[in-house]
């Protein structure tokens, strides 16, 4: 459950082969799609319930860089979305983060014809950070943006209510795996921090105690047809009886040399619990936020922004993007229904 802006302060293995023709594959789509126009449109809204949502969606007209946040991402301004119906993506990003974190996948998607919905977790994020460790309202935070999408957002017309998949990254990750039905035993976390007491998860409940809420409710929401996680957060927390329920498509990236989340104990646990195998993606020489847009200025917060000078953020990320695209149209996109 890591502080993705360090708390402000304290704040796969895919074959070469496969991995290849996926690049190509997905690297053809996007091109098509940018050959008819298709650009990437974007607004920020402000649910009833004061919840901030950043939104991309398939928009006609020439994209230019724009800075949002840390990061830059390039969109049609002035633009409205496209006719639908659209397939959907929500966000959810890690501890102390918002909704720009993911925004160069954001808007790899709407150029693929996705609308993508991220949300800024209230009371976790780098503004506000005094719920962090309720790790349960996230899931619910996440279900409350789709029926915002669906029902509130002025362009819910052209969202195909039956098309939803949802992103995570660290707490993001959990988060969703608990949006489609994974139940965490979090009594795990006492023997978990009594043996790696420095680890970030437990610095965090050391810093943010929260009486424990029992068993896990069902959070399950069925409108949620497909997954992509990163790095999942508490990924210890999962057993097989735990995710026994997650029964849908699900891709899942492990950074390697992840040292805020270890993979063998979040990511491979992750990986080991799931019933049905995941499509996996191990990604050597990457660090945990790695999986964060790159950033624009990355010296303005290097702990964050840096990676280590043999990795090339950039590079990876045109990758990642390209896969994560090609999974949600093979899963809930137009390809849905063909072979993967």
């Amino acid at each position: 459950m890591p502080l993705h802006f360090i708390l402000t302060a304290l704040l796969a293995t895919t074959s070469l082969h496969f991995a290849l023709a996926a690049l190509i594959a997905g690297a053809t789509l996007i091109s098509s799609a940018r050959a008819q126009g298709t650009g990437a449109g974007f607004e920020r809204q402000v649910s009833s319930d004061g919840v901030e949502i950043g939104i991309w969606y398939p928009a006609a007209g020439r994209d230019s860089p724009q800075r949002l946040g840390l990061f830059t991402h390039e969109v049609v301004q002035g633009s409205s979305p496209l006719p639908g119906p659209y397939p959907m993506i929500v966000m959810s990003h890690g501890t102390g983060g918002d909704f720009t974190g993911h925004a160069d996948t954001a808007v790899a998607l709407a150029r693929a014809g996705f609308i993508v919905a991220a949300l800024t977790h209230p009371g976790d994020n780098w503004r506000d950070n005094s719920r962090a460790t309720h790790i349960e309202e996230r899931p619910r935070a996440l279900s409350r943006l789709i029926t915002y999408m669906l029902a509130d957002w002025p362009g819910h017309a052209g969202i195909d209510p039956e098309r939803i998949g949802a992103f995570g990254f660290s707490s993001g990750g959990f988060t969703v795996l608990a949006a489609v039905g994974g139940r965490p035993d979090l009594t795990r976390l006492t023997e978990h921090c009594a043996a790696n007491p420095t680890f970030f998860d437990c610095n965090l409940v050391k810093a943010q105690p929260h009486v424990s809420i029992g068993a896990w409710p069902d959070m399950r929401d069925p409108r949620i047809k497909a997954i992509v996680i990163a790095a999942p957060a508490l990924g210890f927390t999962f057993d097989r009886a735990g995710a026994a329920a997650i029964r849908i498509p699900v891709q899942l990236w492990r950074a390697d040399d992840d040292t805020i989340l270890p993979p063998r104990i979040y990511a491979d646990a992750v990986r080991a619990a799931l019933p049905i195998p995941p499509e996996f993606h191990a990604v050597p020489g990457a660090g945990h936020f790695d999986f964060l847009a790159p950033c624009t200025v990355p010296s303005v917060m290097p702990m964050i922004c840096s990676s280590r000078p043999a990795f090339d953020r950039a590079a990876f990320h045109r990758g990642f993007n390209t896969n994560v695209v090609r999974f949600f149209r093979r899963t809930i996109g137009i390809d849905a229904g063909s072979a993967p």
